[in-house]
């Protein structure tokens, strides 16, 4: 299933403005904001989806019969522009594990590169609902590897993708490499991606609008 948010008007499209405009992109404090909250709305929206039990609280004037989350999810992130998004996350969803993967594009000289999986850090998924956050899934490679690496850890109840901006490309790529279970989120689907393997028109590269240029 592929859920974009984009399709129905909500202050969410103010904050994809914002992140694609690259006047405002100027202010790297504003960009990382504007993931994090993109990230609460993606928390927020995949809660509905998840398990609930009812517990029976006790206010200062009897038993109130309350639905809760049964099951805590984990919420994994590609590094590094993940990162404020899986805050945003992680703001509603926060008794979530959490996990992190470090992936890197590894050049060659005829402009190719291949996608590497050097560090993760992960509980048990076993039988877990699953997030995956990476604000921009490109062509989906990093966000295939990442997934198979957590499989060490156990095989998930769900899988949630979510992304800020995903090129068409991907989102075939991931359904066609993901398990049935697997559900897309993004705030919009951009359908030109370059030779660079850069979504068009995308928002430009999110770790270095987040955190600065790398050599």
């Amino acid at each position: 299933m592929v859920i974009d948010l984009s399709r129905q008007n909500s202050v969410l499209s103010q904050y994809m403005a914002e992140m694609r405009d690259v006047n405002v992109q100027k202010d790297s404090m504003r960009f990382r904001k504007n993931l994090e909250r993109v990230g609460n709305i993606i928390g927020y929206e995949i809660s509905k989806k998840l398990d609930y039990r009812i517990d029976d609280v006790s206010t200062p004037l009897g038993i109130a019969p309350v639905p809760v989350i049964a099951n805590q999810p984990v919420v994994a992130t590609i590094l590094r522009a993940g990162m404020p998004m899986h805050y945003g996350v992680l703001q509603i969803l926060d008794k979530a594990e959490n996990a992190f993967i470090s992936a890197y594009r590894k050049h060659h000289k005829d402009g190719t590169f291949d996608v590497h999986v050097e560090y993760l850090a992960c509980p048990s998924i076993e039988g877990k609902e699953l997030v995956l956050c990476d604000p921009m899934l490109a062509t989906g490679t990093s966000m295939i590897l990442a997934y198979q690496a957590m499989l060490r850890r156990g095989k998930p109840k769900h899988i949630h993708v979510a992304s800020v901006i995903a090129s068409l490309q991907a989102v075939d790529y991931v359904r066609k490499h993901m398990p049935e279970n697997t559900t897309i989120w993004c705030c919009a689907i951009d359908e030109e991606l370059t030779a660079q393997s850069y979504i068009v028109p995308g928002l430009g590269d999110a770790g270095d609008l987040a955190f600065g240029e790398k050599l």
